[in-house]
This record gives structure tokens, C-alpha cells and sequence, in this order.
């Protein structure tokens, strides 16, 4: 506030050198009374990024940490086109996804092992190994027999190098889809080392030193990253938590545990900065240490954290300490509480002067001083002429500060959601008017249960072996099976208060309403069994169950699967866009099946085409007539429908086929009592034709198509 009140005072008064002077006044004045935040040690990275630059170091981690990586090397994305159909009335449609290989350096000493990573904030890899989109994972450790990996080789030659003693991941062709086509930032879940005291004697033995033992050093770690500089200069900036002291290569915490040692008399000497008379003297200084805590939070992902030491606020700012290191908020809590414990404890000095020289008081030792009560832990030495100056500190005395609760708050931690298991079904339609009539169109719906499922691998199975047909990308087809009976009907109306409830195998999955001008153009098909239906409202029922009301059956001329009864358990599929469209070049049916090979399966799941060869069928004619006339004879009519005219017009449908042919059988359609063709959709049958054949014979009409005959359709039964 005083920076800008002195700021503007100084410029209306001097202009811009006086508005510079008011600032620099100001703001002195604000520092003095407000106070700033001092901080210590590394920044800690609040969003953590993969990079990939030139001689930049790469860090050491000990123990549990979450680590963004360096990428080491990489490929250009790798684009694939999938085209589909669009459906009735909408041109094909050709969806573009890319992939990248590359390798990311995790840390410059070995790991054991990496658990989960996250891409984007979303996790990548879950906590079990599994990937969650699509690619391979190879990990490698840092061992010192690991071998080149493959892609690498293959890619560098023989100049690949196997990254021994270097921990690295390397993902191949990793689907970018779920990331907006780009490289994510990435995060990596790493442990080694063990934790606590064993993550410290891994750091001291790591500075090519002895260790000091015991080590009750730094046993709340569960984690510690070093991103440069020497390991030394690590410890020290560890030692800001944890005092530590250095003596010789010998290193170990402050107060080791060794019994403390008793000072001879002190000695006074002229020369030096103190204690010419006595041979001591001593000092308090007021507390400025740290009185903040940030740190990775294990609670949190690994997320920074802070904690605060316990008693009353600073009232010229707060001094933090940003510690690189994993630790839960209780145990960085009781940290931050023992380092200002240990600030306001040990701004009490002395310096004394004795003529013994002993090793048992080296710098971290314990000792005990005449005429001082407590015990002093030696902070350093210095040999002189006439003995030896020790720099003392007060040792906080009595019991350890009790166990401090703390809270990391409520994080936000993605779903580690498993991959569902690969559904498939393949059929054939109706023509629905698009593309080529003399073209078999083959339909495969793909999908999966609930769950993460980025999409799978289609294979058509030829020979005992699997051809590839390309991905089937991330969206699932809606499919399931229906939850209660749908009975029969004679599909001839839309019928508003028939209903149908469908159980979808993936309950996130919605089914749309429509109105009658929708349906009227083709809206919300679905297939039951091998019957097309239409449907008007959706009305979810809860845990994937929806009913279906308003339907319009026997679409596509199914009228005969219509009058069929439909149980519960018949596959129900949406039919929309996002189905594969396939030709009869790419599977004969007869013989071949299609297969799908997902994320969470070890074995393919496969399908055989259903209603094969339906798309080049003929529609079975409708409004049969029969009429009996004078002498005997019977006159028969019917009305020709086209492949592909779903929607009803008062004029005559076109011919899709070569020539109108048409076949009046008498008996049963697999094996015919007599057969008359036509060529016209009527026929006049001569009695002395009708007289040989039993009562009760029923005859009926099918029209021959180009390659297919249609369903028979009752004309009339003999008496």
C-alpha cells in the first residue's frame, strides 16, 4: 500500500524520477512494517512438465517421488485415416488419429520400479500396470546389464546406447487421441531405495563417504530428488531439516546418539575474538528461522503441500523452507515443528577455549559444559597454538515434541478406472438407399463395458490367422440386451404405447428422444435381434436400464422378425454412425469371422456375420390381394417395394434390381408343390392348375432379385 501511495505522491511532485524515488521509499516501508516472505532452498514445481533440453540435467531420486522426465528421444507423430459410413442420407465421414513413439530419462541413478503415471493430470497407467490408452510401455531400470531396447536399436543402429545405469521409459506408437493430438505432460511414479533411514544411508553413502551409525536421520522421507549440483550440496540443503555435520568423510546427524562427553576447563590465550579472561563466552540470538514447510505430499499425488509450525504467527512475513522431498503432512508437520523448535532453542551460543584434544568431540557430538546446564551439541572446531576453540549450541532439552496432527486437505485424484472387456457383433442390413445396390455392406459395432476403453485392434480371421482391418478408434458403439420380453406385432403402425426396456452393457452410455417428423426421417434405429425398430422416447431408468416408448416396428422390411417374439437377452444395437462399414471384399462370411483384440484382453473377441447377404435381398412384397374367379381360376396381385425405400410413396418404388421377377409358390418356400413365375405383380392361376393340391395349401409370393429371393408373403389358402 505505501509503494503506491509514495509512487503517485512522488510522480505529481517530480514527475517519473520522482514517482521511481516514492516506489523505492515505499516500498522499503512496506517491507519494514508488512514484512515478505523469505524463502529456502529449490522452488517446488507446483505443474511438473516433460523436457527435452540440450544439457540439461537430469535428477537423481531416491525413494517414493512423482518425476516429469526428460524426453531423450522421440518421433514425428504417425497419422492414420479411418473412413466410415455416415448412414442414410450423409456421405462417408474420415476421422484422422496420431501416435508417437519416444523415450523419457526418469533418473540418472537406478529405480525398482515404476508404478503410476499420469498424462494431462489423468492417469496414463494405473496402479495395477495397466495402460490406459493405446501403445506399448517398456520400463527400463537403470541396471548395469540392461539391454538396448528394440524401437531405439532399431531406429539409432549401432549406435543406440542401453542407458545403463539410467532409468527410462520408452512408449510406442502411444495413441495421442485422449490428449488433443499432442505429447502430454507426463508424471512418473517412481520408488527406490526404500525409505526413511534407509533412503538416508542410501544419500550419505551416495557422498563416497563412511556413514555414521546409528542414522536416525530423515526417517519421515519418503522421497528426495537432487536435480544438480553436487550430492554434498544436496545434504546441506537436507541438513536445513535435519542438521547434519561433516567431519572428515565421515558424516552424520547432529547429536549422533553417542553418550555425551564432559569439557575440560576452559583456557584463556590473548589472541582471537573472545575469551581472553575467561576462555568462553556466550550469546542469544533472536529466532529467524523457518517457520513453513513445502514438500511433495503423498496424499496428494505427490502434489507440493505446506504445513506451519504451531504458536503464533511472524508479524514481519514468514520464512519458508521448500524441502524436495515426499513426506505425509503429519510427518512434515512434526518437521517444520522441530526445525523452529530447534531455531528458538538454539539461538543460545557458546564459544569456549580448552587445551584437551579429543576426538569424541568432534563437530555433532553431544557435550556437557561446566557451569552450563543441559547439553551442547558441538557445532564446529578450530585448532590453535594453545588448544582447541569449539562453537557451541544448545541441545532443546527434555522429551520430544508430541505427535502434531495436520490435514493435506481434499485432493482431487483422477479415477483409476480398468479397461473394459471388447464387445463385437457384425450383420448385415437392409439397403438403405446409400451406396452401391450391388454391394454387400457389412456393419460391425464395437464397444465395451463400462470403464476406460480407448478403443481396439480389428482383425478379420482368415486361414487360422488374424488379418488386420485397422483401429477401431476410441468410440463405442451402444450396445446390450433387452431387460424384459418384447412381444410380437404386426408392424403396420406406429404404435405410441408399445415400450421396450433395454439394458446397455455400458451405463454411461444415453439414448436419445425424438419426435414423429424425426423418426419419419430415419431417428433413433435400433436393432433387436435381426428386427429394425424405431423409437420415440428414452427415459432412463437407472444403472444402464432405459425404456423405450413409441415404436415403430419391422423397419427396413423386418416386418417378419416383427412378428416374432423377442426375448429377454436379445442383443439390442443403436444404429448410427458410429458402426464400421465393410464390403464382402473384405470378409466372406461363410467361412471368415471378424475379431477384435483390446487393452484388457489377452485374446481376441470374435463375431460372426449375422442376416449375411440381407443388404442385396429384395424386400418381400406388400398388400396381397386374392380374388376367385368364374370357372375356377384365381386371381392374385400384390404391390412391389425396392431395397432401400424405408419411407412409404404413393408412387411405385423404383426397380433396383435387373428385371421384375417374381415367384408364386404353392406349399412351403423351402420345397415348393408348384411354382408359377411372373413378370408383373399379378397372376392369374388357371383352376385345373389349383385342383391337384390338398386343402388348405397356402400360397404365397416372393420376388426374385439380382442375387437374392425375398421372404415369401401369404396370398391366399385354398379351401
Amino acid at each position: 500500500m505505501a509503494t503506491l501511495v509514495f509512487g503517485a505522491l512522488g510522480t505529481a511532485l517530480g514527475g517519473p524520477v520522482g514517482g521511481a524515488l516514492g516506489s523505492l521509499l515505499g516500498r522499503e516501508l512496506d517491507r519494514r512494517i508488512i514484512g515478505s516472505p523469505a524463502r529456502q532452498g529449490p522452488r517446488l514445481k507446483e505443474l511438473t512438465v516433460s523436457t527435452s533440453s540440450y544439457g540439461q540435467p537430469i535428477a537423481r531420486h531416491f525413494g517414493a517421488m512423482r518425476v516429469p522426465g526428460t524426453v531423450i528421444w522421440a518421433t514425428d507423430l504417425r497419422e492414420t485415416a479411418t473412413t466410415g459410413g455416415g448412414g442414410k442420407g450423409a456421405p462417408d465421414t474420415t476421422s484422422y488419429s496420431y501416435a508417437i513413439s519416444m523415450a523419457v530419462a526418469l533418473s540418472s541413478r537406478p529405480i525398482e520400479r515404476v508404478g503410476r503415471i499420469w498424462a494431462d493430470g489423468n492417469l496414463l497407467r494405473g496402479a495395477a500396470g495397466d495402460l490406459k490408452t493405446g501403445g506399448t510401455l517398456r520400463l527400463y531400470t537403470g541396471r548395469p546389464d540392461q539391454p538396448r531396447d528394440p524401437l531405439l536399436s532399431a531406429a539409432l543402429g549401432a549406435e543406440c546406447p542401453a542407458h545403463r545405469g539410467m532409468a527410462y521409459a520408452v512408449f510406442e506408437d502411444l495413441q495421442l487421441g485422449d490428449f488433443g493430438n499432442r505429447i502430454p505432460a507426463l508424471g512418473f511414479e517412481i520408488f527406490a531405495d526404500g525409505a526413511g533411514a534407509a533412503l538416508a544411508c542410501t544419500l550419505l553413502k551416495d557422498v563416497g563417504g563412511a556413514v555414521a551409525q546409528p542414522v536416525p536421520v530423515a526417517r519421515s522421507l519418503a522421497g528426495f530428488s537432487h536435480e544438480g549440483g553436487s550430492l554434498a550440496d544436496a545434504l546441506a540443503m537436507l541438513g536445513e531439516a535435519v542438521p547434519m555435520t561433516l567431519d572428515g568423510l565421515r558424516l552424520g546427524p547432529t547429536g549422533d546418539g553417542a553418550d555425551p562427553v564432559t569439557l575440560p576447563a576452559f583456557i584463556a590465550w590473548p589472541d582471537g575474538e573472545f575469551g581472553a579472561r575467561t576462555g568462553a563466552s556466550r550469546s542469544r540470538a533472536v529466532a529467524q528461522g523457518a517457520r513453513a514447510l513445502r514438500y511433495y505430499d503423498i496424499a496428494r499425488d505427490y502434489q507440493p503441500g505446506l504445513q506451519r509450525a504451531p504458536g503464533r504467527a511472524p508479524t514481519t512475513g514468514e520464512a519458508a523452507l521448500e524441502l524436495p522431498a515426499s513426506l505425509s503432512a503429519q510427518d512434515a508437520r512434526g518437521l517444520i515443528a522441530a526445525i523452529a523448535r530447534r531455531d528458538r532453542i538454539g539461538g543460545e551460543r557458546m564459544s569456549v577455549r580448552v587445551a584437551a584434544i579429543d576426538p569424541a568431540m568432534r563437530p555433532g557430538a553431544s557435550v556437557v559444559v561446566p557451569g552450563a546446564t543441559g547439553l551442547w551439541t558441538v557445532q564446529s572446531w578450530e585448532w590453535r597454538e594453545g588448544g582447541v576453540e569449539l562453537d557451541l549450541v544448545r541441545q532443546p532439552a527434555g522429551s520430544p515434541a508430541p505427535t502434531l496432527g495436520a490435514d493435506p486437505g481434499t485432493p482431487w485424484s483422477p479415477p483409476d478406472r480398468k479397461a473394459g472387456a471388447t464387445r463385437i457383433e457384425a450383420f448385415e442390413l437392409p439397403w438403405d438407399g446409400t451406396g452401391s445396390p450391388d454391394t454387400s455392406r457389412i456393419m460391425v459395432a464395437i464397444g465395451s463395458d463400462g470403464g476406460r476403453w480407448p478403443g481396439a485392434e480389428l482383425f478379420v480371421e482368415r486361414g487360422g490367422a488374424l488379418v488386420p482391418l485397422g483401429a477401431s478408434g476410441p468410440a463405442r458403439c451402444v450396445m446390450g440386451s433387452l431387460s424384459a420380453p418384447l412381444a410380437s406385432s404386426p408392424a403396420l403402425v406406429f404404435e405410441p404405447g408399445a415400450t421396450l426396456d433395454v439394458s446397455l452393457d455400458n451405463t454411461a452410455d444415453v439414448l436419445p428422444s425424438s419426435d414423429l417428423a424425426g423418426i419419419a426421417s430415419g431417428a433413433n434405429r435400433m436393432l433387436v435381434g435381426s428386427e429394425i425398430v424405431q423409437f420415440a422416447a428414452a427415459v432412463p431408468l437407472g444403472a444402464g436400464r432405459w425404456r423405450l416408448t413409441g415404436l415403430l416396428r419391422g423397419r427396413g422390411g423386418t416386418e417378419a422378425e416383427a412378428m416374432a417374439d423377442h426375448g429377454a437377452g436379445t442383443r439390442a444395437i443403436l444404429l448410427d454412425r458410429r458402426l464400421r462399414v465393410f464390403g464382402a471384399g473384405d470378409i466372406e462370411p461363410a467361412t471368415e469371422r471378424f475379431a477384435a483384440i483390446g487393452l484388457a484382453e489377452s485374446a481376441p473377441a470374435f463375431a460372426e456375420v449375422r442376416d449375411a447377404g440381407r443388404s442385396r435381398r429384395p424386400l418381400p412384397p406388400v398388400h396381397p390381394r386374392a380374388e376367385m374367379l368364374a370357372g375356377g381360376s384365381l386371381s392374385l396381385s400384390w404391390v412391389r417395394r425396392a431395397r432401400g425405400a424405408w419411407r412409404w410413396s404413393e408412387f411405385d418404388p423404383p426397380l433396383i434390381e435387373e428385371a421384375e421377377r417374381y415367384e408364386v409358390i404353392a406349399g412351403g418356400a423351402a420345397a415348393p408343390l408348384r411354382l408359377w413365375p411372373a413378370s408383373e405383380p399379378n397372376l392369374i392361376v388357371p383352376g385345373a392348375d389349383l385342383a391337384d393340391l390338398p386343402a388348405g395349401t397356402v400360397l404365397s409370393v416372393r420376388q426374385c432379385g439380382t442375387f437374392a429371393r425375398s421372404h415369401a408373403v401369404p396370398l391366399f389358402t385354398l379351401p
